[in-house]
This record gives C-alpha cells, structure tokens and sequence, in this order.
C-alpha cells in the first residue's frame, strides 16, 4: 500500500514537476514565454481586481513571478512525493495564485471559444486543489487518529 501511494504523489506531482523543468529551461535572461504570456493575463487580472475592489496592486516584474512559480513547483513537488504536508501546501499556493491569472474565463463572453477553453482547464486546476486539500487533511486525521489511539497505562496491581 506504501507503494501505491508513492507512486500516485510521484504521477500526480509528475504534472507540476515537468511544467517547472519546462519553464526552467526556457527561463533565459527575461523570462522566456511563460513571463511573455503571463503579462498580458496578469494586466487583466490587476485590471480586474483594481475595478472590483478599488485596491492598487503594485507593479510586479514577471520574470520574478516566473521564477516564484518554478520555485514553488519544483521544491513542493519534489516535498510532496516524498509526502510532505509542506509540499503540498506550497502546491496548494500556487495554485491559489496561478488559477484565476491564468485562466481568467470571467473576461470572455459565454459565447466565445476562449471562455469554454479557459474554463475547462480552470476547473480542471479546481481538481488539482481538491485534491491537495484532500491530501492534506488525510494527512491531518491520520496525525490526530493516532493521538486519540493511544491508550492510557494500566495501573499495576500487586
């Protein structure tokens, strides 16, 4: 059962481990194309929050958040096949932060092929959450389990 459960956090990380090699190795001196397309999904998405909510957000260099996100994926990725809860919660950031930049279906119409496209791969990122914070709180009963099993010394009679 140890090994099942490896080898599903190795084929599940697998997703997150091969995106950040990829975008390692196109990094170059600005980026590469992940800070290119991140741009313009970022503008939007800064665009929007600033609409929503009146808040500025402050000017962020992509190249560093390219960079963040390589960081995040490969260290939580390589935690979470040996079954860290802290790489699952660096995964689970990640996600929280990449999800509604990168697949901002709320910018497009119903009726375009952009809205069904982004929001086929937005929900399916909703699964990948899902299934961090199912991980982790399997994690957590499994702690707590093991605590409330423990059973009190008997008391030694003479």
């Amino acid at each position: 059962m140890e090994f099942a459960s490896f080898l599903g956090r190795a084929l599940f990380v697998s997703v997150f481990l091969l995106s950040a090699w990829q975008e390692y190795n196109d990094f170059g001196d600005d980026g590469g194309r992940a800070a290119k397309s991140l741009r313009p999904k970022f503008n939007a998405f800064v665009n929007h929050v600033t609409s929503q909510t009146g808040q500025k957000i402050p000017p962020v260099d992509m190249k560093l958040l390219v960079a963040g996100a390589i960081a995040l994926k490969g260290v939580g990725g390589l935690l979470f096949v040996i079954g860290s809860s802290l790489g699952a919660y660096l995964l689970l950031l990640h996600q929280a932060i990449a999800t509604p930049i990168l697949y901002d279906f709320y910018n497009y119409d119903v009726d375009k092929k952009e809205f069904s496209q982004l929001f086929s791969k937005f929900t399916q990122s909703l699964a990948l959450l899902g299934a961090l914070l199912f991980f982790i709180g399997m994690k957590n009963s499994r702690r707590h389990g093991r605590q409330l099993r423990k059973k009190a010394p008997k008391a030694k009679t003479n």
